[in-house]
C-alpha cells in the first residue's frame, strides 16, 4: 500500500509540471521555449520590473518594463506614441522579423500587456511562456542575474488598428448592441465604479494562479460562454490601465479565434477623467 501512495504521488509531480506541455495557440510552453532559444532569430523577453530582473532572469532574456512604455502624466497607463515605443523595442532588438516569446512573474499582466502592445505594432510572431518563471525553474533550465547584451535592431510599426479602440471609439459604442465592453479588473473595483453597460469578467478567471499557467481553451470559453461574453459581437476589454485586459486579449484572439477584440488603452484611469 505504502509503495502504490509512493507511485501515487511520483506521478502527480510529473503531472503538476508537464501540464501545458504543449502550446495552445500563442502560448509556448518553457520546455518548448529551452528547445527553440538556440535561434538567433528567437528573443526571449522579461517584461519583468528591473529590480526583479537584476536579481534573476532566464538566460539570454532582455529586458522591457513596460510602464517605460506608457507617457508620464496623471492618466496613468496610457501608451506613448508607436513611433516611441518602436524606438525602446527596437534599442532592445526586437522588430516584426523577430520571433518574441514573452515572460512576467506569473501574473500575466505585465506579459500580456506586452503581447497586446506588440499585436498593435504589427509583430507577427509573439507568444508568451505558460507558468512564466515558475515553469522555467520547474523544467531545471538556466537563469542569470547577468544582464544580457542588447543588439539594437531596426523597428519599424506598422499599426493594427482594429485592435486599438480610444476614448472616442468606446464612448460612441456605449450604447451598440453589436459591442460588448468588458471591465477585467476584481469585482470590487468594478462596483467602485466603471463604464456604464460594461461587464465585469475579472481576467484571474482564466488563470491557474498556483502556476501561472492559462486555463485550458475549452473552460476558457466555457466561462465566456458563460458570461454572455459571445464571439459573434465586438468585445472592447478594459481594466484601470488596460494592462490586465492583454492577456484576456490572447485568450480571446488566440486560443479561441474571437474576430473581433480591441483594448481600450485609455481604460478607466482615463475614463473616469472626462
Amino acid at each position: 500500500m505504502k509503495k502504490l501512495l509512493l507511485i501515487g504521488l511520483f506521478l502527480s509531480s510529473i503531472f503538476l509540471f508537464t501540464t501545458n506541455t504543449f502550446s495552445q495557440g500563442n502560448l509556448i510552453s518553457a520546455k518548448e521555449t529551452a528547445k527553440i532559444m538556440k535561434d538567433d532569430n528567437v528573443v526571449l523577453v522579461s517584461t519583468r520590473k528591473a529590480t526583479d530582473y537584476a536579481k534573476v532572469h532566464i538566460i539570454d532574456a532582455v529586458n522591457v518594463d513596460v510602464l517605460t512604455l506608457c507617457k508620464e502624466g496623471d492618466i496613468k497607463g496610457l501608451l506613448k506614441t508607436p513611433e516611441e515605443i518602436a524606438k525602446i523595442l527596437g534599442e532592445k532588438g526586437l522588430n516584426a522579423d523577430k520571433k518574441i516569446i514573452i515572460y512576467d512573474n506569473g501574473k500575466n499582466v505585465n506579459a500580456g500587456r506586452l503581447y497586446w502592445i506588440m499585436d498593435y505594432l504589427g509583430f507577427k510572431d509573439v507568444k508568451i511562456m505558460d507558468g512564466h518563471m515558475k515553469a522555467w525553474r520547474a523544467a531545471r533550465k538556466k537563469v542569470t542575474k547577468f544582464v544580457t547584451k542588447e543588439t539594437p535592431a531596426i523597428c519599424t510599426p506598422t499599426l493594427n488598428k482594429n485592435i486599438f479602440a480610444d476614448y472616442a471609439y468606446v464612448k460612441a459604442n456605449i450604447n451598440n448592441p453589436k459591442v460588448i465592453i468588458v471591465d477585467v479588473r476584481a469585482k470590487k473595483e468594478f462596483d467602485e465604479g466603471h463604464i456604464a453597460n460594461a461587464k465585469n469578467f475579472e481576467y484571474k478567471n482564466i488563470i491557474v494562479e498556483e502556476k501561472g499557467t492559462l486555463k485550458q481553451a475549452a473552460d476558457i470559453e466555457n466561462l465566456f460562454n458563460e458570461a454572455g461574453l459571445k464571439a459573434d459581437k465586438e468585445i472592447i476589454l478594459y481594466c484601470a490601465t488596460s494592462a490586465r485586459a492583454g492577456i484576456v486579449y490572447l485568450a480571446m484572439k488566440s486560443l479561441l479565434k474571437y474576430p473581433n477584440v480591441k483594448v481600450y488603452d485609455g481604460a478607466y484611469n482615463e475614463w473616469k477623467t472626462k
